[in-house]
C-alpha cells in the first residue's frame, strides 16, 4: 500500500470496528511475518514491525484494551508485549476460546466488543464468535473465508496498524491520539 492511500471501509465492518473495546491478536503470522530465525544457542529469533507497535500504544492510549494470544512460548514476543505495554499476553495455548471468555469475563465485554486478528487455523475458533474477525492479506484460505474484514498488508508487515488505525476511525478517535493528522 503506498503512503497516504486510505482505506475504504465496507459499512458493516466500520459498524462492528465502533463497538471494539478489546483487540486480540495472535503472534506468529499476525505480529510477525511467521518466519522463525534460530540463533546459535538455539533461541528463536522474531522481527516486529515498528507501525504495528506504534498503532497498539495508540490504541491503548485512547482507552482500548489489547490481549495477546499465542499458541507457542517465545522470549521474543513476551519481551515485545512487556516493551508494548499489554499486560494480558497468554502463550503456549491449546484453547484461545477458553483464555478469550476468560477475558471477556475480567472486562466485563461481550464477544461483539471484541476485534480479533487471525492468520492460520488455529485462529479460526475464536475468529468465528467475536464482533470484529479480521485476516491479514496473507492468511490461510479458511481464515480469509471466515474474516469480517481482510487488511490489505500481509501479518509482520504492518497490518496490524491497518487494524489499529480502523478501530481508531471508526470510534473518532483518531484526531486525538495521531495528533490531528490524517494517514
Amino acid at each position: 500500500m503506498p503512503p497516504g492511500a486510505e482505506i475504504s471501509y465496507p459499512p458493516e465492518v466500520w459498524e462492528r470496528a465502533r463497538g471494539v473495546r478489546l483487540l486480540v491478536l495472535d503472534v506468529d503470522g499476525v505480529l510477525t511475518d511467521g518466519r522463525l530465525y534460530f540463533g546459535p544457542q538455539g533461541e528463536a529469533l522474531k522481527s516486529f514491525h515498528v507501525r504495528d507497535g506504534h498503532g497498539l500504544k495508540m490504541l491503548m492510549a485512547a482507552g482500548l484494551e489489547v490481549a495477546i494470544l499465542s499458541g507457542r512460548r517465545s522470549d521474543a514476543a513476551y519481551h515485545r508485549a512487556r516493551e508494548l505495554g499489554i499486560r494480558r499476553f497468554h502463550e503456549g495455548l491449546r484453547d484461545k476460546v477458553a483464555v478469550l471468555a476468560e477475558l471477556c469475563r475480567e472486562l466485563d465485554l461481550p464477544l461483539a466488543a471484541v476485534a480479533a486478528v487471525g492468520d492460520d487455523l488455529v485462529d479460526l475458533a475464536h475468529l468465528r464468535r467475536v464482533g470484529l474477525a479480521v485476516a491479514v492479506a496473507d492468511a490461510v484460505p479458511e481464515v480469509l473465508a471466515a474474516a469480517h474484514w481482510v487488511t490489505r498488508l500481509p501479518g509482520g508487515q504492518g497490518a496490524v496498524r491497518e487494524v489499529c488505525d480502523l478501530l481508531l476511525k471508526a470510534q473518532g478517535r483518531w484526531e486525538k491520539v495521531a495528533g490531528g493528522t490524517t494517514p
